[in-house]
C-alpha cells in the first residue's frame, strides 16, 4: 500500500517518514507539486499528504490538478500546513479537494489516527462487490417507494401551512376571544355592546380571510377510459412535456401510449444540446430522458441542470431496468426511472400524475418555507423586522463600527399614552395604530437602515455608518410627521405622538450599553412632557 508525502523540506519529509513507518505500508516522497504529478503516473497511492507553501506550485494548485484528473480525482487528500487556521484558508483547500488538513507542529497520534481511518477505507475496496448487492437488493423497493414519498411531502406540506396559518390566526382570535369576555360584562350597556360586536365582526373578517388563503392540495387522480383497457388523467390546464432521446421512434411511440390528450403537449430533442436550448426557450412541465445519447448521458444532463440552475422535474428511460442506474439517477434529482420494456399507457399515466403532484407539493414545501421563514424574521401587524432580527443585526453592525472606526445609531422610540388608545377604541383600532406606524417609519428611513418593532408599541432604527450632524433633526421631522397624521377607525378620528430617545456606538463599550443609553435617552424625552426627541450624552446628560 502506497502512501505520497509532498513537501519542499527534507525535515518535514523525514519527520512524517519516521511517524508513519509500519510493516507494509511504502512511503514515497516527493519535494514539489511537479514530483507529486509526476510520481501519481507511475504508482497508485492510497493517500496523498500534500504540504500547501511550495515555492514552485503550491498544494491548493497541485490538489486542483489532481482531482481534475480521472485517474487520480478520488485519491484522499490531507493538507498538511503551518499556515493559518483562519477559515477562509480551510475553506480554500476543502473547494480544492482536501479531504482533511493538519496543522503543523504535528501531534504524531492525530496523525497516526487520521491517516489508519482512510487506510483502512483503501483496504475495504474488496468489500464493495458484498456492499453492491445489497445496495442493489435494496433499489428494488426504490419504485415501490413513490407513493409513500407522495404522502410523506403530501403531510410535509400540510404541516408547513399548518403551521404558518396558526400564527397568522392567533392574533384574531385572540381579539375575538377577549372581545366576547368583555360583552359577557357590559350589564346591558348597549354603546358598549355595540362596539363590542363590531370588533367580534372586524375579528371574524380577518380570519374568514386567512381561512381562504388557505388552498386545498389539488390531485390529478387518474380516470378510467370509456374503453376500460387505459387510463387517461383529468388535467385542468395545458401539460408541456420534452422528451430527449436520440430516436424520433421512441418519442413518437411515447405519443402513441399517451393517445389524444387535447391538453398534452409533447416535444422532442434529440441530445442533450438540443433539449438545454429548448429549456431556455420555453417552460416544460417534465422532461422524459433516454439514459444514453449521443452527446452524452442522463448523468451529464442532470450536471449541466444543477449548473444551470434548471428545476424541470426528470423521469429517466432506459433501455433495460437496471437497479443500481435506477437508485443513481434518483439520486441525482430523477423524479422517476422507468425502462423502455415497462413503457404502456398505465405506467405512462401514472408517473404523469405522480411527477406533476410531486412537483405541485414540492413547490407547495418551498412557498410554505419561504412563508415560515419570513415569519421567523418579520412583525406580522407592522411588516417590519421583529426584534429578534433586530438583535443579530445590531451585534452585527456594532462590531463593523468598531472594526472599521465609524458610527452607527440606534434609534428607540415609543407611542405616546397607548395604552388610552386600547383602553378608548379597542385593541384593533390599536393594531391599527401601530401597522400605521409601521408604514410611516418605513417610508422615513434610508435604504441602508433597519427599522424594527421592538415589542408593543416601540420600534428601533438601526442606522449603519452615519453621522451625528443630521440625525436628530431626521427624526423630529418623523415626530412631528406622527403628531399630525390623522388615523381613523370606524367613524372615530384621533391623534397620537411619539417620544424618540437617540444613541450612539462611540459612546458604547458594548450593544448592552448602546441599548441602555438609547433607553435613557428616550425615558428622558418622556419624562420632559413627551411628543420629544432627546440624544443620550457621554455626560449622562440628555437633551431635548
Amino acid at each position: 500500500m502506497n502512501i505520497l508525502i509532498v513537501d519542499d523540506k527534507p525535515a518535514n519529509l523525514l519527520a512524517l517518514q519516521k511517524i508513519l513507518k509500519r510493516p507494509g505500508l511504502n512511503i514515497i516522497e516527493a519535494k514539489s507539486g511537479n514530483d507529486a504529478l509526476s510520481l501519481l503516473l507511475e504508482y497508485k497511492f492510497a493517500l496523498i499528504l500534500l504540504d500547501v507553501q511550495m515555492p514552485d506550485m503550491d498544494g491548493f494548485e497541485t490538489a486542483e490538478i489532481i482531482r481534475g484528473n480521472e485517474e487520480t480525482r478520488n485519491i484522499p487528500i490531507i493538507f498538511v500546513t503551518a499556515i493559518s487556521k483562519e477559515r477562509k484558508y480551510v475553506f480554500k483547500g476543502y473547494d480544492k479537494g482536501a479531504v482533511d488538513y493538519l496543522f503543523k507542529p504535528l501531534d504524531p497520534d492525530i496523525l497516526q489516527c487520521k491517516v489508519n481511518v482512510f487506510l483502512e477505507l483503501y483496504g475495504q475496496k474488496g468489500k464493495l462487490e458484498e456492499a453492491n448487492a445489497k445496495l442493489k437488493r435494496a433499489n428494488e423497493k426504490v419504485l415501490e417507494q413513490q407513493k409513500a414519498l407522495i404522502e410523506e411531502e403530501r403531510l410535509k406540506v400540510l404541516l408547513q401551512i399548518a403551521g404558518a396559518k396558526a400564527q397568522e390566526l392567533n392574533q384574531p382570535l385572540l381579539s375575538l376571544l377577549e372581545d366576547v369576555e368583555l360583552m359577557e360584562n357590559i350589564n346591558h350597556n348597549p354603546e358598549k355592546a355595540a362596539e363590542y360586536l363590531n370588533r367580534i365582526k372586524e375579528s371574524g373578517r380577518k380570519i374568514s380571510d386567512i381561512a381562504k388563503k388557505i388552498k386545498t392540495i389539488h390531485y390529478s387522480d387518474p380516470l378510467p377510459s370509456y374503453h376500460g383497457s387505459s387510463t387517461i388523467i383529468s388535467f385542468d390546464r395545458e401539460i408541456k412535456i420534452l422528451m430527449v432521446d436520440d430516436s424520433e421512434d421512441v418519442f413518437e411511440g411515447l405519443k402513441a401510449f399517451l393517445g389524444v390528450q387535447d391538453l398534452i403537449n409533447m416535444s422532442w430533442a434529440a441530445n442533450i444540446k438540443e433539449a438545454l436550448i429548448m429549456l431556455e426557450q420555453d417552460k416544460f412541465d417534465m422532461i422524459f430522458l433516454n439514459h444514453i445519447l449521443e452527446d452524452g448521458t442522463c448523468i451529464d444532463f442532470f450536471r449541466t441542470m444543477e449548473k444551470e440552475g434548471i428545476e424541470t422535474p426528470v423521469i429517466v428511460v432506459a433501455g433495460h431496468g437496471d437497479e443500481m442506474l435506477a437508485s443513481q439517477v434518483i439520486q441525482l434529482g430523477a423524479y422517476e426511472y422507468l425502462p423502455k420494456n415497462r413503457i404502456n399507457s398505465a405506467s405512462i399515466c401514472r408517473i404523469i400524475n405522480n411527477t406533476l403532484e410531486r412537483c405541485r407539493l414540492r413547490s407547495d414545501v418551498k412557498r410554505a418555507q419561504a412563508k415560515m421563514a419570513e415569519m421567523s424574521i418579520v412583525d406580522e401587524l407592522t411588516k417590519l423586522r421583529n426584534r429578534r432580527y433586530f438583535i443579530e443585526v445590531l451585534e452585527g453592525e456594532f462590531e463593523r463600527a468598531r472594526r472599521y472606526e465609524t458610527e452607527m445609531a440606534l434609534i428607540m422610540m415609543d407611542m405616546d399614552y397607548f395604552k388610552k388608545i386600547n383602553d378608548t377604541y379597542g385593541h384593533l383600532a390599536g393594531d391599527m395604530v401601530l401597522s400605521e406606524i409601521g408604514k410611516i417609519l418605513k417610508e422615513h428611513v434610508r435604504r441602508s437602515d433597519l427599522a424594527c418593532r421592538y415589542g408593543g408599541e416601540e420600534f428601533a432604527v438601526i442606522l449603519p455608518n452615519t453621522s451625528r450632524d443630521n440625525i436628530y433633526a431626521a427624526y423630529d421631522r418623523f415626530r412631528e410627521m406622527v403628531s399630525k397624521h390623522s388615523f381613523e377607525y370606524g367613524s372615530k378620528q384621533f391623534y397620537i405622538t411619539v417620544s424618540i430617545g437617540i444613541a450612539f456606538s462611540n459612546d458604547a463599550k458594548s450593544i448592552e450599553d448602546l441599548l441602555a443609553h438609547a433607553d435613557q435617552a428616550l425615558y428622558q424625552a418622556k419624562k420632559t412632557g413627551r411628543n420629544k426627541v432627546a440624544t443620550f450624552t457621554t455626560g449622562n446628560e440628555q437633551d431635548d
